[in-house]
């Protein structure tokens, strides 16, 4: 599972100013950064960061709007591309591994987003709460093309077995958050049999 964002087609200085975004918010938090370092660091002026975003809540609704975007295309592809359920849900613990394993990894960036954005109906939270309703939604059919008795059920555990290797291998032992989570949905797979 890729945690960065995909860059898209979009006006180079645009697109400089949500890539510098992307990376800063991402590592150091998005209430953490500042408009002016998002400016110096794309190398873009305060007229062309206003232009294209005109507050910096606007650009981090399109962070986390386009953190949703390649994390939902990559997992769609990851599945299209799998002969079999069994073998999707497999790839995609293994790409939460992977991702955990990663040097600049900094756990979930949609919990991460959720913890500074305290608001239930605020817009962060809204792209935060859409994310993760269609990661169970995947998780399901998933678990339900391979005979789940409770596929939502067992999508449940399993995006809580996520998020909890995504923080447990940000703040502890990356090597034991990923070994639970492959614990854990291994026995949800069995349970599908």
């Amino acid at each position: 599972m890729t945690i960065s964002a995909t860059p898209v087609d979009r006006a180079p200085a645009k697109g400089r100013i949500l890539d510098t975004a992307d990376v800063l918010f991402y590592a150091d938090g998005i209430r953490g950064v500042g408009v002016d370092r998002i400016i110096a660091t794309a190398s873009v002026t305060k007229a062309t960061f206003y232009k294209h975003f005109r507050a910096k809540d606007n650009l981090i609704l399109a962070y986390i709007s386009g953190r949703h975007a390649s994390v939902r295309a990559n997992l769609e592809t990851l599945i299209a591309d799998a002969p079999d359920a069994r073998t999707a849900l497999d790839r995609i613990v293994q790409s939460i591994v992977d991702a955990i394993a990663a040097p600049d990894f900094r756990g979930c960036p949609f919990i991460n987003a959720a913890a500074e954005f305290p608001e239930a109906d605020h817009p962060v939270r809204r792209v935060v709460t859409e994310h993760r309703e269609w990661l169970t939604d995947t998780y399901a059919e998933l678990l339900r093309d391979l005979g789940h008795p409770f596929a939502g059920d067992a999508a449940d555990e399993l995006l809580l077995a996520r998020d909890g290797a995504m923080a447990g291998g940000y703040a502890g032992d990356s090597i034991a958050a990923s070994a639970a989570l492959g614990r854990i949905a291994g026995r949800l797979s069995e349970r599908s049999l």
